[in-house]
């Protein structure tokens, strides 16, 4: 009959197509299982109230229409929901593919029983395929595997959380209108079952049978699956359905009476007691074999070949106690509120006298005793032909030699000639030499009778007499003993101890021994390389989910693999980063002993002072803690370079990367810790808290130039990747409050599966450090309370006239948190910008393009003021008047205007810290992006005078990328920024005019400081004003800066003109404001003069007041 898993089997094929499919569904489910939106939960009133119109159970099949309408009824919520959308669509959708696919799954095997009754594979039936071993293994796997993946979805992605993706899927989706879509079969399969995983929850009526039952399934199948099973099976009472997942059956069958009355017996107390008494005394006899097994020089060649049925029945004791205790001690296979359970538990806890720490030994030395025997097993099979030949050629050259010995004429003392044995020892030569190394068993029969016969020879032709002819005898028949022993090294030998040695039910149990195994480490690093044996013997549960996706060719070999495999290396990195955390516990004592009491030996030193400096004690602590680190490197360096399923793992990257994980570990901590303030702390904590931090991150940063050399790694660059790395994603996260679509962190690229960067719950309104640490620079910067004095970069106290910050806050930014903490903090910055302009523009559209009587009173204005170039009669009058009739808008347009003024000096400073250490730290790097800058702008203007010329194309990334450099490096320009697109907007140059001049009056002329605040109670700062209103225009097209420019020269002739008529001497004060505005207005923009001197007739200002203009001049 052909093989039922040849490939023209087209039955055996198609089944087996499924099941491979059904491994691979699993392990997709398991691994988005770790990637549930938070969102999904709704576990926090926050997220309840921002959500909770958004998303949906399954109630909302009842009425779509009214949810969808009470969505439209609100603008912010429409808003909401497209975000939402926007940032969720991708991992919603692949979750529906998973769902999508069991229910697949369940349909494809439904059509392969109907083809098999409809006899579409000839010559096969249900009960053919269940006769035939591979078919039958091959049909309980697919029905089991549906079982599995419907629990796993259970267990791992509630009811609840599937319904709401469900729905969210469907809303989102266009899949929903095509008509193939089978949405409302997934629906009905994966509807909440009311299932909880918590310990102590009730289970739901009729469960988990009336989940099974959705899709219904051939139940004769079923019935004659069970039958096979029946006959085939034999159950235990705590038992792994797949990679670790536990299940008790005491509780599991408690609804069901006659599995319950079967179990019974078993659970019976003098029956547990006995199983659990004897499993005791088994783990003792067989723990105490395999250690004697283990001991040095016992596991030889010649020893394991005459002892394969005992090693294995060794082998076979301990892993059989180690599967029984593992599951019938774990915590997960007992519900704590079931008092019967509780009592069987503890039952086997006292009698099987259970020790985890034992337990834990048992299955270190039973993984290093069959790593052993496997290597020498692999080793032997792979020499096994040529030793076999290599035994038979020499038995056969020693019978040659002793035929040449019996002929006479071979010089041998005191051998007489005899013929018969002469020719009796050359057919043995010949028999020997004629034995098949193919044919094992005709060659096995064979070489024991030419053994029995040489035994013979000896015994009947009196050779004993001879010890030269003995001992060729004994040497031939050593050979022959060696060629039976060679010829029974199977493979078979290694798939026992491959079946024997499974640990996949230990997947999850596993993590419990995770504290003893880092214990041990701790205690003795050298540990680590037992416990390589035992990665490796859990690396063999890969074995399990990826056999039938192997037989199959199915192309979802590698991506499961990398899963598992991805999966069982986080676990040994999990374990193994006890070493690099115990380093740094000695680190942090080294740096304490270095910075506190060692004192710095001077260049030059009085002898007599020597000893003073000597300070035997904590130096020598010092070397004692510096031993320490280099053992524990020296413990993971033993662990050689080992494939962990399909992933290799190098020790000294498993090393570095435990390293970086703790570092990123602590400093972010300390990040977060030490960038917490107190918002009502007088005077700010800003400045202290900064050296605080300064101090610790100094610290980190000098222990691991001290390390460097002990551990062999490039200890500057982890931590400049490191701390660039923390920096960074926190920026990343902190603008995410400011994007529509946020980067996730499964999306980010700065975020890390080995090497994690952690996440702290919120301590105000920021995410994270960095938005804590920017709010608090923008507090103490306010405009309503403090003043900037732009010639001195110093920002004082509007009433008490104190210093409150410097320039001196963002070199102390620098040396905490290096280039990388300003570059992000002026990242941040232009977020916020943004996001002012934006809301800049909504309150413009609200409060001047809404409202009928201010438009009326521009429309008014720019009549009295057409021409620009004209003189106004009676200015005075007019610019009041109107400044009157809109006075309730200024309010809001001056905070708008201050903050982002604010923001933008802000970025200067930064950018002025950044150029300042860029100089001179890296000196070539700033000449280098200089000169590159100025060549590419010469490059691009010349493009633009002639066309012809090179111009960067759409895809390439040399100005996108060159920019970041220059940013960094503190080359740019932030008032040249342009922050956001935007539209025409009607009497905007005059708007901006009008709230100049309305500013004017608060303001007063110093001449040491310029413009300064006329009253503390009414604050309006000069310099944030000034940049406010240019950031503004800059976003806007020219033409509206040239007619702002022009309002305003108009505004200053026209009030000159008024007071010369009116024969005033002094030169108003707006005036002088106005005057100063344009000339700082020049300086921030780098205008050439002629441009405010066209505006204002610079020759008249000069004869009328020479002192004020020489303000301009």
């Amino acid at each position: 009959m052909l093989d039922f898993l040849a490939e023209n089997n087209l039955c055996g094929q198609a089944i087996l197509r499924i099941v491979s499919c059904g491994n691979a569904i699993i392990a997709e489910l398991l691994r988005l299982s770790e990637f549930i939106p938070a969102v999904f939960r709704l576990k926090d009133r926050a997220d309840q109230q921002k959500y909770g119109d958004i998303i949906f159970d399954f109630s909302y099949f009842k009425g779509p229409e009214l949810w969808e309408s009470k969505l439209e009824a609100k603008p912010e919520l429409q808003d909401l929901d497209e975000e939402f959308r926007e940032n969720n669509t991708e991992i919603v959708t692949r979750f529906y593919l998973a769902f999508q696919s069991v229910h697949k799954y369940i349909v494809d095997l439904n059509r392969y029983l109907d083809d098999l009754n409809e006899g579409v594979y000839i010559q096969q039936t249900l009960e053919t395929v269940l006769l035939n071993e591979d078919g039958k293994q091959l049909l309980c796997e697919a029905l089991y595997l549906y079982g599995v993946m419907l629990l796993v979805i259970d267990q791992k992605i509630e009811g609840e959380i599937r319904e709401r993706m469900l729905v969210s899927y469907y809303r989102y989706s266009a899949a929903r209108s095509s008509a193939d879509s089978n949405m409302d079969d997934i629906c009905k399969l994966l509807r909440s079952t009311g299932y909880l995983g918590q310990p102590g929850a009730k289970r739901p009526p009729n469960y988990p049978e009336s989940y099974f039952q959705r899709v219904p399934i051939n139940e004769t199948f079923i019935s004659m699956v069970i039958g096979r099973l029946r006959s085939d099976d034999i159950y235990n009472q705590v038992i792994s359905i797949y990679m670790g997942i536990t299940v008790n059956l005491a509780d599991a069958w408690e609804p069901y009476k006659a599995a319950k009355t079967a179990l019974n017996n078993t659970l019976d107390l003098s029956n547990v007691r006995e199983q659990a008494s004897r499993y005791a005394t088994v783990s003792e006899r067989a723990h105490a074999q395999a250690q004697q097994f283990l001991k040095e020089g016992c596991l030889r060649e010649d020893l394991v070949l005459d002892n394969i049925p005992r090693l294995l029945n060794c082998l076979r004791d301990c892993n059989v106690t180690i599967r029984w205790l593992m599951l019938h001690t774990a915590d997960s296979a007992c519900d704590p509120n079931n008092k019967r359970l509780r009592q069987i538990k503890d039952q086997i806890l006292t009698d099987s006298r259970y020790n985890p720490k034992i337990l834990f030994q048992l299955l270190l030395d039973t993984a290093q005793f069959e790593f052993i025997l496997k290597e020498m097993f692999k080793q032997m099979l792979s020499e096994k032909q040529a030793k076999w030949e290599y035994y038979k050629k020499e038995g056969s050259e020693r019978m040659t030699e002793l035929a040449d010995v019996f002929s006479g004429v071979k010089p041998l003392t005191r051998v007489e000639k005899n013929e018969n044995l002469q020719a009796w020892f050359r057919e043995i030569s010949k028999q020997i030499l004629s034995l098949n190394y193919d044919d094992s068993t005709a060659a096995g029969r064979k070489t024991v009778q030419l053994i029995q016969a040489l035994e013979e020879v000896q015994e009947f032709h009196q050779l004993e007499s001879n010890l030269q002819v003995c001992q060729f005898l004994a040497d031939t028949r050593k050979f022959l003993h060696q060629m039976i022993r060679t010829i029974n090294i199977k493979e078979e030998v290694l798939i026992t101890m491959q079946i024997v040695g499974d640990l996949s039910f230990a997947w999850q149990l596993i993590d419990s021994f995770t504290s003893i195994m880092q214990e041990s480490i701790r205690v003795n690093p050298s540990m680590v390389t037992k416990l390589r044996a035992t990665f490796l013997k859990l690396a063999s549960a890969l074995d399990l989910p990826l056999l039938r996706i192997n037989q199959a060719n199915s192309p979802d070999l590698l991506s499961v693999s990398q899963y598992y495999s991805g999966e069982l290396v986080s676990y040994v990195r999990k374990v193994l980063q006890i070493i690099p955390e115990s380093m740094f516990t000695s680190l942090l004592k080294i740096i304490k002993l270095q910075t506190h009491d060692i004192i710095e030996v001077p260049t030059r030193l009085d002898k007599d002072k020597l000893r003073d400096y000597a300070q035997l004690g904590p130096r020598y602590e010092v070397a004692k803690l510096t031993h320490a680190i280099s053992i524990f490197t020296e413990g993971i360096l033993m662990m050689k370079t080992t494939l962990v399923g399909i992933i290799k793992v190098d020790p000294k990257q498993l090393l570095e990367d435990g390293i970086r994980k703790e570092l990123v570990k602590r400093v972010a901590f300390a990040l977060h810790r030490g960038l917490i303030f107190n918002p009502r702390a007088k005077p700010s904590e800003l400045m202290p808290k900064l050296k605080e931090l300064g101090a610790t991150m100094d610290g980190f940063h000098r222990s691991f130039e001290y390390i460097q050399d002990y551990v062999n790694i490039y200890g500057l660059k982890i931590w400049q990747e490191e701390v660039s790395r923390i920096i960074n994603y926190n920026v990343e996260q902190e603008c995410n409050n400011f994007l529509r679509t946020k980067i996730q962190d499964w999306q980010s690229m700065y975020q890390s599966t080995h090497i994690p960067i952690p996440k702290f719950t919120p301590v105000d309104e920021s995410v994270t450090f960095i938005g804590r640490l920017c709010r608090e620079i923008l507090r103490i910067t306010d405009p309503k309370t403090t003043c900037h004095i732009d010639q001195l970069n110093t920002w004082y106290d509007m009433k008490t006239h104190q210093e409150v910050t410097s320039s001196r806050l963002f070199s102390e930014i620098q040396n905490t948190l290096g280039t990388f903490g300003l570059n992000g903090l002026d990242r941040l910055l232009c977020f916020m910008i943004v996001k002012e302009l934006q809301n800049f523009l909504s309150m413009f559209q609200k409060i001047i393009l809404r409202d009928r009587t201010v438009q009326d009173t521009l429309k008014t204005l720019m009549n009295a003021l057409s021409p620009l170039k004209s003189i106004v009669a009676n200015s005075n009058k007019i610019y009041l008047s109107a400044i009157a009739k809109t006075q309730k808008i200024w309010t809001a347009y001056l905070e708008a205007i201050m903050k982002v003024g604010q923001m933008q000096i802000l970025r200067q400073q930064i950018a002025n810290e950044l150029n300042y250490s860029c100089r001179f730290d890296s000196k070539h790097l700033a000449a280098a992006l200089e000169n590159l800058n100025k060549a590419l702008l010469a490059d691009i203007e010349a493009h633009y005078q002639d066309p012809s010329l090179p111009y960067p194309k759409e895809d390439n990334t040399l100005l996108y990328e060159i920019t970041a450099y220059l940013e960094a490096a503190g080359i740019h320009n932030p008032l040249n920024k342009i922050y956001i697109t935007t539209k025409r907007l009607p009497y905007f140059p005059v708007v901006n005019f009008l709230f100049l001049i309305a500013q004017l009056p608060k303001l007063q002329y110093n001449k040491n400081l310029g413009m300064v605040c006329r009253k503390p109670a009414d604050p309006v700062d000069w310099p944030p004003l000034v940049l406010g209103l240019l950031t503004l225009l800059k976003q806007f097209h020219s033409r509206y800066t040239e007619q702002f420019l022009a309002l305003i020269g108009q505004f200053i002739r026209s009030t000159v003109e008024q007071c010369t008529s009116q024969k005033i001497p002094e030169m108003p004060a707006d005036v002088v404001g106005a005057l100063l505005f344009l000339e700082d207005y020049v300086r921030y923009t780098k205008l050439p003069r002629r441009v405010p001197d066209n505006r204002i007739g610079n020759a008249r200002f000069k004869t009328h007041n020479e002192e004020k203009t020489d303000l301009f001049y």
